[in-house]
């Protein structure tokens, strides 16, 4: 699948092109605005990918799920997008940080078991794409392949 997300004129409402692997192409509207802060739906991609969420939005698109977000999210899929984006935005990603702020965002999940080496490289991917998101113009535009089966 890849999906494509265009720089809007700030204050639009966001949207991505999605060309699924069956053939389906549709606009994704997650919702939201555009601006120059990284939208929503590519943390959520970046980070549903970097940390294989199987559970996520968009492995439920790419499985040929509906075409907007279910109402509700799902918790998981964002607790840990939250964590990452904790993550990211730190000074300096040390294993200690990383494991204090797992331990606080994902109180809500006794039992989940996250890797912090895996959220310090989701977090890294998290802050380039920021970087390249922040560099568009309005009419740029990035685009993502989520991985195949």
């Amino acid at each position: 699948m890849r999906v494509t997300f265009p720089r809007l004129p700030d204050h639009e409402r966001a949207w991505a092109l999605v060309e699924r692997d069956d053939g389906v192409v549709f606009r994704f509207y997650g919702g939201g605005t555009a601006g120059p802060r990284l939208p929503h739906d590519i943390m959520h991609l970046v980070v549903e990918r970097e940390l294989r969420i199987s559970d996520g939005i968009w492995a439920g698109i790419a499985a040929g799920g509906p075409s907007q977000p279910p109402q509700p999210p799902g918790q998981r899929a964002e607790l840990l997008a939250d964590l990452v984006a904790g993550a990211a935005a730190l000074g300096t990603l040390t294993l200690e940080k990383i494991r204090r702020l797992t331990a606080d965002k994902l109180a809500a999940l006794p039992d989940a078991n996250v890797d912090p080496v895996a959220v310090a490289v989701a977090a890294r991917a998290l802050q380039v794409e920021a970087a390249r998101w922040a560099r568009l113009r309005v009419g740029e535009e990035l685009s993502y392949d989520w991985p195949g089966k």
